[in-house]
């Protein structure tokens, strides 16, 4: 059998995807998999690494405030138009995957075109214009969110959630280990800071003013603060002088970084809200206020109408998200009951069942 899977440009979406060829391959180790990427976007990077092979496409987004950037636009959709359709032929696949960003619209377009069956993994609550536009075509729509009904066809969707890194499925008894990895006392309670794969600024801009709050709370800190913002954040650390307090561009061992958090602020990517489902961490969320439609809002909602996460608008995280990420650490009757009812809502096994939903589709061709 032979899958190619398209998408990419943040952590959210390309930890995702091998988590899916994972599976693929856990079933059936002669599976070949083909990646398609964006040129000069991180998947360029991390699927080699995860010993996938991928081909690019030069193909970015369309900037929503004017810029000249645009003007190149078309020509670039239609140059990735006409290499996914080469990439395609050359393949030869049996099912197309798209898992969100830039390359999953040409590569699922020209896949429909070629009539090869596809599956869309829509990761978000409420859907993109691509991902509402390839719908009409694809074969089945993999969602972690209840009612998508109302932006897809019903017969084509299924619930599966949102596939996690393997790693985390289970970091019960890594608490000691995590300590050790990141230099810190496993009986001391740590705030997990993380702005997704390429951080978040404004997050990153408060926790900075804060330092010599949570350098006098007497707790722990983990922050992942992206590469832009990483020399910033790392001359505080070293300024406060505690060795509490530790600050890195990019986390790899995120099963290590969820074992030692007992609170975790994050951003609300789609990704990021089901792994904390899965580990069972409280949270402090703060949605990226520019996502499309408003998306990360949305894909926290029913953890906040479950009392199951906190979340501090964009706006208001300059006065309220270090203090109450403080206050909360403190308060341990508090963050028990967050984790339990964040666990309530988790959906594992995400990763085999959307791997079994394309075997089927491609098997029934």
């Amino acid at each position: 059998m032979k899958v190619i899977i398209s998408g990419g440009g943040t952590g959210g979406h390309i930890f995702p995807a091998l988590a899916i060829a994972n599976a693929l391959k856990a079933i059936d180790s002669s599976t070949e998999i083909l990646f398609v990427g964006a040129e000069g976007k991180m998947e360029m990077e991390k699927i080699p690494a995860a010993g996938y092979h991928i081909e690019g496409l030069n193909i970015s987004g369309f900037q929503r405030s004017f810029s000249f950037k645009n003007l190149s636009f078309p020509f670039k959709v239609l140059s990735s138009l006409h290499k996914a359709g080469r990439i395609i032929e050359r393949f030869r696949p049996d099912v197309a995957v798209g898992v969100g960003g830039y390359a999953s619209g040409p590569l699922l377009y020209m896949a429909s075109c070629k009539g090869i069956p596809s599956v869309i993994q829509e990761q978000n609550s409420y859907p993109g214009i691509t991902n509402k536009i390839l719908a009409r075509k694809a074969g089945k729509i993999c969602v972690a969110y209840e009612g998508m009904e109302k932006f897809f066809p019903h017969e084509k969707v299924i619930l599966t959630g949102n596939p996690v890194r393997a790693d985390i499925l289970d970091i019960r008894g890594k608490r000691a280990e995590a300590a050790a990895y990141f230099g810190l006392d496993e009986n001391t309670r740590t705030i997990l800071v993380i702005g997704g794969s390429q951080g978040a600024r404004s997050i990153n801009r408060n926790i900075l003013s804060g330092m010599q709050k949570f350098n006098a709370s007497g707790f722990q800190l983990v922050w992942q603060t992206g590469k832009t913002f990483y020399s910033e954040a790392q001359a505080a650390v070293k300024t406060a002088n505690e060795k509490r307090l530790k600050a890195y561009d990019f986390i790899s061992r995120m099963d290590l970084a969820y074992a030692m958090a007992d609170l975790v602020i994050s951003r609300a990517g789609a990704s990021t809200v089901s792994e904390l489902c899965i580990v069972g961490r409280p949270a402090i969320m703060v949605p990226l206020p520019t996502a499309a439609e408003d998306h990360q809002t949305k894909n926290i909602q029913s953890l906040v109408r479950n009392e199951a996460a906190i979340m501090i608008s964009d706006s208001e995280a300059a006065h309220r998200l270090v203090d109450e990420s403080l206050k909360l650490i403190g308060d341990e009757s508090r963050l028990r009951q967050l984790s339990i009812n964040i666990q309530k809502l988790a959906l594992p096994g995400s990763a085999v069942e959307i791997a079994k939903q394309i075997r089927e589709l491609a098997i029934k061709r």
